[in-house]
């Protein structure tokens, strides 16, 4: 949070030197008839029930989801769940008062009952998205689905052409799309006033510690297993690229790879187990003893009793028997901890996005570069800078998880679903397969050393 107060302190404190000034967005807005209220959707109706669904997978993702509904009962109602890990099967179907019969171990169970729900949300592994998204929608459900898609592009085409014949709504959760600060970029882009838009140059910062708790040690290490990175982390930046820029892309460039998580940076005297007496634990920014002990961060993998008390013994378990105590250095991981795309799209738009994992911060940074103005911004705010005048304003917003998108995802998808109408939604699979083949395309690149073209 510190770290995030003070980037919006320094762009502050950049803008006011240029000469620019904090803003209402709202009468800029209604001066240039961009969005006012993002929050309001004149085509959102009231709902005579809720709609209802099952979530296969409850996890971190799909107690996001889960929150939504427990928040907004009304909208929403959770009436089964699919969960291997008892504690969390049991804590999900508490919190949503599930009844028993409606509480499955496998998402396999789920479906061999006859439809009961709604709809489906699938926030389960990476590598378990496809066949329940296709049981679902050949039983009739409507889908609301976890990035990526799924882990190849057959199976993300057949979920697109399965959807098209049942006729049924599958919502990806490309979450950025709803966020405010991504939509009031994109509404400035499209209102003209940075001209022809040239290039954008995009920066995903993973954090050092992020990366190495979910790409090192954890779920997503091992590409193989379940996607490659620039899927698993970054089909979100390919999609909200290719939703700003609003052209087709034709080609994709990537460049890339694991040059630090691996064993010949393992320091002199450091063990398998951060836990086992590592002479270099005390100083390491990957120590998991740090990480999870100490600061008591990225907690919720190891699903800690309600007594706090406990969580020193449990924790302590965890980093002796799971890959989160192992070394950063000596894991089965193959994921790039750099990677580099150039992008070129219709009318010669190019942009280039690049994903690290050094860094200290975390929080995408954007620049767009346009023939009568420009915009830099870090999902905290933005400046916009008009070329004729001078002139500079500042957009300022208070983000959450994603950018604030989680929930307005899940408010426009329960419409699409009540209302049986997917154009409420912006991220339907019709529109977010795109950024899968892009992101197919580019490890194809990385890989092979290539120019790949787009075919869609």
């Amino acid at each position: 949070m510190a770290q995030n107060a003070s980037r919006r302190q320094l762009l502050k404190t950049f803008s006011l030197a240029a000469g620019a000034f904090v803003f209402d967005w709202k009468a800029f807005a209604a001066e240039h008839d961009l969005p006012q209220d993002l929050d309001h959707n004149p085509l959102h109706k009231p709902l005579a029930k809720p709609v209802t669904a099952i979530t296969l997978g409850a996890g971190n993702r799909g107690n996001v989801y889960g929150n939504f509904a427990a928040a907004n009962g009304d909208q929403l109602d959770i009436i089964g769940v699919a969960e291997p890990i008892a504690i969390r099967n049991e804590r999900y179907a508490q919190k949503h008062n599930i009844p028993k019969e409606n509480r499955f171990t496998t998402w396999e169970q789920v479906f061999e009952r006859p439809k009961f729900a709604d709809a489906i949300i699938i926030t389960t592994p990476d590598d378990l998205h496809y066949d329940p998204c296709m049981k679902a929608l050949a039983m009739g459900y409507d889908v609301l689905l976890e990035k990526p898609i799924a882990p190849t592009e057959k199976e993300c085409r057949d979920i697109l052409a399965l959807a098209k014949k049942t006729n049924r709504i599958v919502a990806v959760c490309h979450v950025l799309r709803y966020a405010p600060y991504f939509q009031e970029l994109k509404a400035l882009m499209d209102s003209g006033k940075l001209g022809r838009i040239m290039s954008v140059q995009h920066l995903e910062p993973i954090g050092h510690v992020h990366m190495s708790h979910s790409y090192v040690r954890g779920n997503w290490h091992n590409s193989k297993k379940t996607t490659p990175i620039i899927l698993a982390k970054s089909c979100h930046d390919l999609d909200i690229l290719r939703w700003m820029i609003g052209k087709q892309t034709q080609q994709i460039q990537a460049f890339g790879n694991l040059n630090w998580f691996k064993k010949e940076n393992a320091p002199k005297g450091s063990t398998a187990r951060c836990i086992d007496g590592c002479a270099v634990e005390a100083s390491c920014p990957y120590s998991a003893l740090k990480i999870y002990q100490r600061n008591r961060s990225w907690l919720h993998v190891f699903d800690l009793p309600e007594d706090k008390t406990l969580w020193t013994d449990a924790i302590n378990k965890a980093l002796r028997e799971t890959n989160y105590g192992r070394c950063v250095y000596q894991m089965d991981n193959d994921q790039p901890d750099h990677y580099t795309t150039n992008i070129r799209f219709a009318d010669d738009i190019t942009a280039s996005f690049s994903m690290e994992a050094c860094t200290s911060y975390e929080g995408r940074r954007t620049r767009v570069m346009g023939s009568l103005g420009d915009v830099v911004g870090d999902m905290n705010s933005f400046i916009y800078t008009d070329f004729a005048t001078g002139k500079t304003t500042q957009w300022e917003s208070k983000s959450d998880g994603h950018g604030g998108g989680d929930w307005r995802l899940a408010k426009d998808w329960v419409q699409a679903v009540a209302q049986q109408n997917p154009s409420l939604l912006s991220s339907t699979i019709d529109a977010s397969i795109e950024s899968h083949v892009m992101g197919f395309a580019a490890e194809k690149s990385r890989l092979n050393s290539t120019v790949e073209k787009i075919q869609l």
